[in-house]
């Protein structure tokens, strides 16, 4: 796996002052773990956004912080509401001979043919996976190819998921991830249908009930 790296420097600058920073091209953030104090950073922006831009919550990035390294975890980016540029950044750094828990992101690719050919609606079940391993093992993404999903019922769950054997899952094993199901339409033909058959079928049967007390009460008079 590349090495990410994003170089950073220790930030004195807090509260109200740290526009002034980001005025001057400077991203703020904040790298806190275990086995360490909490220490305010500050990243070059750009270089930092093109870095974050193209990673998710599971990529393992290395902090070099004035010369020490960091491996570490992106934990939360906060982003201009209306500029959509990064405002803060926080890192948990982590330890490469400890495992820890992650939820990785499920990403639905490929072209099911119960969807091209009988029209089926997908329904999403889980968007993450919850894994454990250690740091460096991580996964990006999970990709879930739903080319196998041939007709309408057929579903993927998290049993069905190949993963890297140092990489434990800790999802129930039978929890959906996606479902092929019938179109909106052909459900509701077939509920009223149903619900048609239901309505007609009880009067008849308390119909033939009713004539049946009256034939008992007729012969027993």
């Amino acid at each position: 796996m590349e090495k990410v790296v994003i170089k950073a420097t220790k930030r004195s600058v807090t509260g109200k002052q740290v526009r002034a920073l980001r005025r001057a091209g400077e991203l703020p953030g904040i790298i806190y773990g275990r086995n360490m104090e909490p220490v305010n950073i500050s990243m070059n922006a750009h270089d930092a956004s093109l870095v974050l831009s193209r990673t998710t919550a599971s990529s393992l990035i290395t902090i070099d912080l004035e010369g020490k390294e960091f491996p570490a975890l992106v934990r939360e980016k906060q982003r201009n509401p209306v500029k959509k540029s990064f405002v803060h950044i926080d890192f948990q750094a982590v330890s490469l001979t400890e495992k820890i828990r992650a939820n990785i992101g499920i990403q639905v690719a490929g072209l099911s043919p119960a969807v091209k050919d009988y029209n089926a609606v997908l329904v999403t079940g889980l968007d993450t996976l919850e894994v454990e391993c250690f740091p460096q093992d991580l996964p990006e993404r999970i990709v879930v190819d739903i080319s196998a999903l041939s007709k309408i019922g057929d579903g993927l769950y998290v049993r069905d998921i190949v993963l890297s054997d140092k990489i434990k899952v800790l999802a129930d094993a039978d929890e959906m991830i996606v479902l092929a199901t019938a179109p909106k339409a052909e459900v509701e033909e077939v509920t009223a249908e149903a619900a048609a058959v239901e309505e007609g079928a009880e009067p008849e049967i308390i119909e033939k009930g009713k004539k049946e007390e009256e034939g008992e009460g007729e012969e027993e008079k």
